[in-house]
């Protein structure tokens, strides 16, 4: 059985490996994306003068009048002292084309005194990637892996990407399995010989180092899938456990891309009912932030300070939810508040860039992301290690000697063991390059 285990942990570890190297690598850059894109791009991020802001809802006007090709779909209600105001937009559908424009931007950044644009960009962009937008362009990688749009959907490097960490998660279990193969010994599964060097040294860091962190590995690797696959299969089988409120997004399907919504309410509109229903609710907070999903025709008004959009550990802020036709309200969502299904659901991206725990888990998060990269690496070395210690070497030529034929015939009928021997003496590596011998089952 262990061999079974172990030419799984084998294949589907070679299978996953670029993948889990590239995640890592981006996910260890981007549990910083909004120090990394202050500091290359304060041009965009910072605001030169003072005075009294305008109101965000007569800036997002001045947006929409310089650029009519778009609609602003996400706008803060409030700027951060010093700060831009960020402001994303979406094409509009051209009326010749019956397709989207394509303005070649997606965020317009403005001083909230002035009113004056700082600048715009794509944010997520594949090509060309600039110091604007090399953050998102980080970003976007770790989550969809930039597959673009096919048969109408742009899902499909998030789906390749949740169907690899489903199989990394079970991974977790059957690497855990082999790990021990002396229980008499078995710590010595954790143990690294950093003086050992070479072959010996890759081999311990892969597995010790997947032991230590093995919890923290599984908890990454569930909340990829979770994230990845969250209507395919993870809210299904959520559903099978407790009941899980479902959001507006869970009960309704997005339109074609090229076939958005057009909204019959203003964002003034929506965010007036919303602020009445949250004093209703003795809810602290104004409204801090506000977006239209087009392809829903959903609003959702969320209530925090600005700058708190990620909010209570993570799981982001309370929100209300409208219908953009009719105003009617769809639901709300509070943080940490629910079934215990609604609960765990909360938690996935929390857990997933370790705002759980605050700015120790963000740390947490970016050492985790280099030792996944590390463990990709060493499990590829290993394995190729192995494979070379298998391939057959060529034997030396025989040397022809003048013997009489029947010795001859007879050196040509050797029995297949003897052969066999032969072979394995003259491929077998020498000792210094030769693999360990129990570690190795691992």
């Amino acid at each position: 059985m262990r061999r079974i285990w172990t030419f799984l942990h084998r294949w589907v570890g070679l299978a996953t490996a670029p993948f889990l190297f590239l995640t890592g690598v981006t996910g260890a850059a981007i549990s910083w994306d909004h120090e990394l894109d202050d500091l290359l791009n304060p041009h965009l991020m910072q605001a030169g003068g003072g005075g009294t802001p305008l109101p965000a809802l007569e800036l997002a006007r001045l947006v929409e009048e310089r650029h009519s090709q778009v609609r602003v779909t996400r706008l803060p209600l409030v700027a951060e002292p010093g700060e831009s105001l960020a402001v994303f937009v979406q094409p509009r559908v051209s009326p010749a084309t019956g397709r989207l424009f394509e303005p070649g931007f997606n965020q317009v950044f403005l001083d909230p005194a002035t009113g004056e644009e700082l600048g715009k960009r794509e944010w997520g962009a594949v090509w060309p990637v600039t110091q604007e937008n090399f953050v998102s362009f980080l970003y976007k990688l770790h989550f969809s892996l930039h597959l673009p749009e096919m048969r109408g959907s742009d899902r499909w490097g998030i789906w390749l990407l949740g169907i690899i960490a489903a199989f990394w998660t079970l991974d977790c279990f059957v690497a855990l399995l082999i790990s021990f193969p002396n229980p008499r010994n078995w710590m010595r599964s954790f143990a690294v010989r950093w003086r050992a060097g070479g072959y010996r040294l890759n081999f311990d860091l892969h597995r010790a180092g997947a032991l230590w962190t093995w919890a923290l590995l599984l908890i990454v690797a569930f909340t990829a899938f979770s994230l990845g696959l969250y209507r395919e299969a993870f809210l299904p089988l959520m559903s099978m456990v407790s009941r899980v409120t479902p959001s507006p997004f869970d009960l309704r399907a997005p339109t074609e891309k090229h076939r958005p919504i057009e909204p019959k309410l203003s964002f003034a509109e929506v965010i007036e009912r919303a602020n009445a229903e949250a004093r209703r609710r003795g809810w602290p907070e104004q409204a801090g932030s506000v977006f239209y999903a087009e392809r829903y025709g959903v609003y959702g008004v969320q209530f925090h300070h600005p700058g708190d959009d990620h909010g209570a550990a993570g799981v982001g802020p309370a929100r209300l939810y409208y219908d953009g036709q009719d105003g009617r309200y769809l639901g709300g969502r509070q943080p940490w508040k629910g079934t215990a299904a609604d609960l765990f659901v909360q938690a996935q991206f929390p857990l997933h860039s370790g705002r759980i725990l605050g700015l120790p888990g963000r740390i947490l998060i970016s050492v985790m992301g280099l030792v996944v990269a590390t463990l990709s690496v060493t499990g590829v070395v290993i394995w190729l290690r192995k494979r070379r210690a298998r391939r057959p070497q060529r034997q030396p030529s025989a040397i022809v000697t003048s013997r009489p034929r029947s010795a001859a015939v007879g050196a040509l009928q050797l029995p297949a063991a003897c052969v066999a021997g032969f072979h394995s003496c003259t491929a077998s590596p020498d000792a210094s390059h030769a693999a360990p011998r129990k570690e190795n089952s691992a």
